[in-house]
């Protein structure tokens, strides 16, 4: 008698061989979901490196181009670039430094201990042939100093009232309007707008305006008080003051003026950092026009017939953008940008 065949004896091994295609799909999706994400993560930290290493050089470079690290071999850039990684694995792979256009950029890559290249090893792509991967990070940043944009106060300087005052002591600079300031009398370098008060036109509804210093000429605005639409400004002012932070703002520095009362300009050469201490630009005692703060000494207050701020200049590098930069000034403040 002849035996049947069992018709499934065909199939026997099939469910093995779905079982090996499914776990290729697997293992491709694992390394998706780890082996990706570890790369994403990897970058991340990468950037916040080049980010950290390139501002770094742009503001030691915006005080001082001579400075060791302003140098495509900056020991700090390094170490900016490996501290802001939680694994140890971040170095610098290349600094392009350019300090004649005032730029750098860096390039970080990850290096795993013992390893000469920059690769990451991938655990489950390295079972479909795909052991490891190069992960980079670049940032690019510009410095200089600013030479257009939008001033939030508007009050200039004489260029003999900061000469020479960077980072010295607090002084009480009184408007320039009647040789109330003795290390700036009026004359050639001191000039002043008769009732100008040193105030700047302000952009429509705003306390601040916009200054060009490609144009070098600003128009006055006069008056013995304060400004109009600036109390919001030194409300805020007064606040951080208060809570003892420190308020630094960039106002013009001019070295001429031409006309007089409001038809007057004056000539308008650089930006200063100004640290605000305190102010009185009105007649009041109260704020937000007067904010005298306590002065240290009696030669700081600001009372009575006196219109003023106290404070003093200071060197500043500042991070931040809305400003058109140009070549670093002797006189003026300095800012750094990100830009890729």
């Amino acid at each position: 008698m002849r035996r049947l065949r069992d018709s499934s004896d065909g199939e026997r091994g099939g469910i093995a061989v779905l079982v090996a295609l499914l776990m290729v799909v697997v293992l491709g999706f694992a390394a998706l979901a780890i082996d990706v994400a570890r790369l994403y993560a990897e970058r991340a930290q990468l950037q916040n490196g080049s980010d950290a290493a390139a501002l770094m050089m742009a503001q030691k470079c915006a005080k001082n181009d001579t400075d060791s690290n302003c140098s495509t071999t900056s020991p700090l850039a390094a170490d900016l670039a490996n501290n802001n990684a939680v694994d140890g694995q971040s170095n610098v792979k290349s600094i392009a430094l350019d300090k004649t256009n005032r730029t750098v950029t860096v390039t970080t890559g990850a290096k795993e201990p013992g390893s000469s290249a920059n690769q990451i090893s991938l655990f489950f792509a390295g079972a479909l042939g795909i052991p490891s991967a190069e992960v980079n990070a670049t940032s690019s940043v510009r410095w200089g100093s600013p030479v257009e944009g939008t001033i939030v106060f508007p009050l200039a300087f004489s260029i003999c009232q900061v000469s020479g005052m960077v980072d010295g002591a607090a002084q009480l600079l009184q408007n320039h309007s009647a040789d109330a300031n003795a290390d700036c009398p009026l004359g050639p370098a001191g000039k002043t707008v008769p009732g100008g008060f040193g105030w700047t036109l302000q952009n429509s509804g705003q306390c601040g305006g916009l200054v060009n210093l490609a144009i070098n000429q600003s128009g006055s605005a006069t008056g013995n008080d304060g400004p109009s639409n600036c109390d919001a400004i030194l409300n805020k002012w007064a606040s951080e003051i208060t809570a003892g932070r420190q308020v630094i703002v960039l106002l013009p520095v001019y070295d001429d003026v031409t006309g007089t009362g409001s038809g007057a300009s004056y000539h308008l050469n650089s930006f200063a950092a100004f640290n605000v201490q305190g102010w009185a630009f009105s007649g009041s005692d109260k704020l937000p026009m007067v904010y005298n703060n306590t002065p240290a000494t009696k030669s700081l207050e600001c009372k009575g017939n006196c219109r003023g701020i106290i404070g003093k200049f200071v060197k500043y590098v500042s991070l931040a953008d809305g400003y058109k930069l140009g070549p670093v000034s002797p006189n003026g403040a300095t800012i750094v940008e990100l830009t890729s």
